[in-house]
C-alpha cells in the first residue's frame, strides 16, 4: 500500500515519487532495473536513475550487491513502503523475493578484419610484346604511347604472339588504314587488338611415317647394284646351284 508520505513528500522530485508509488505497486519479484523501468516510463536512463537516487537517498529504496551460489554478483533491489531512518537496520524482506539486476553486458571485441587477399600474379608476357608497342612509332609518330599504355596494352599483344602471329603482322594490322585524326591512339590500338584477335591455330596433323626405300646390295651372280633389305642374287640372276627358285 503506497503511504501518503511518499505521495507527498516535499524533497524528492515528481518523478522519484511517481517511480517510487509503481514500484510499491508491483508484485513481489517483478522487474525494478533501470532497464525495465525505462521500457515503462517515457523518461530517459539518465532520470529513472536520478529518481532512484533519490529513492534510495530517502530511504524508500536499496540497493545491495550480493554473490549468488555460483560466484556471480548481482545487485538486488528492496522497496520500503515506509522509510529507513539513518538508525533503521534495513530488515530482510519478508515476503518480497528480490529481483537482481542483470549485469551489463559485455561488449565483445571486434574480430579483426581479414587481410586483403594478395592480387593475382600477373600472367606472363611474351618477351617482345612491349617492344612491338614501342616500335610503332617509327611507322607512325602519332602512335607515341606513353609507358603506361605499353603496360596495358601488352598482354592483348601478348595473345596475338601466343596464337601464333607473326610481329610484323601485327604491326601492319595495327598501323595501316589509321584514321586522320586520333585523339586517342591507345584506344584505336586497343580496339583492333581486341576486335581483330585471330583464332587459335589448330593442331598440327600427325606426321606420316617415311618408308625408307631398301639398301643396295650387290648381285653375287652378275654384279650389278640392285635394292634388296638382304644380300643376294638381283631378279635377274638365277639362283645358284642346288637352290630352288621361289615360286
Amino acid at each position: 500500500m503506497v503511504g501518503n508520505h511518499l505521495l507527498q513528500h516535499r524533497e524528492l522530485s515528481a518523478t522519484a515519487i511517481g517511480v517510487g508509488a509503481y514500484i510499491q505497486s508491483l508484485p513481489d519479484g517483478a522487474p525494478v532495473g533501470i532497464r525495465a523501468l525505462t521500457e515503462r516510463f517515457q523518461e530517459g536512463e539518465k532520470r529513472i536513475s536520478a529518481a532512484l537516487r533519490e529513492l534510495e537517498r530517502h530511504g524508500y529504496l536499496e540497493r545491495r550487491r550480493e554473490r549468488l551460489d555460483t560466484g556471480r554478483v548481482v545487485t538486488r533491489t528492496y522497496s520500503y513502503n515506509k522509510p529507513l531512518t539513518g538508525g533503521d537496520e534495513p530488515p530482510p524482506p519478508p515476503d518480497r523475493e528480490p529481483v537482481p539486476e542483470p549485469e551489463p553486458e559485455e561488449t565483445p571485441e571486434p574480430e579483426p578484419e581479414p587481410e586483403p587477399a594478395p592480387p593475382p600474379p600477373r600472367p606472363e608476357l611474351h618477351p617482345g610484346a612491349a617492344d612491338l608497342l614501342a616500335g610503332l612509332r617509327r611507322h607512325d609518330p602519332r602512335l607515341l604511347l606513353a609507358e603506361r599504355d605499353v603496360q596495358r596494352l601488352a598482354p592483348k599483344v601478348s595473345a596475338w604472339l601466343e596464337r601464333g602471329a607473326d610481329p610484323e603482322a601485327i604491326g601492319l594490322t595495327l598501323t595501316g588504314n589509321l584514321p586522320e585524326t586520333m585523339r586517342s591512339p591507345a584506344s584505336v590500338l586497343a580496339y583492333r587488338l581486341e576486335a581483330l584477335l585471330p583464332p587459335r591455330l589448330p593442331a598440327a596433323p600427325a606426321a606420316r611415317p617415311v618408308r625408307r626405300p631398301d639398301p643396295f646390295q650387290t648381285c653375287d651372280g652378275c654384279e650389278r647394284a640392285f635394292r634388296s633389305p638382304h644380300p643376294g642374287r638381283c631378279p635377274d640372276c638365277p639362283p645358284p646351284p642346288g637352290v630352288r627358285a621361289a615360286a
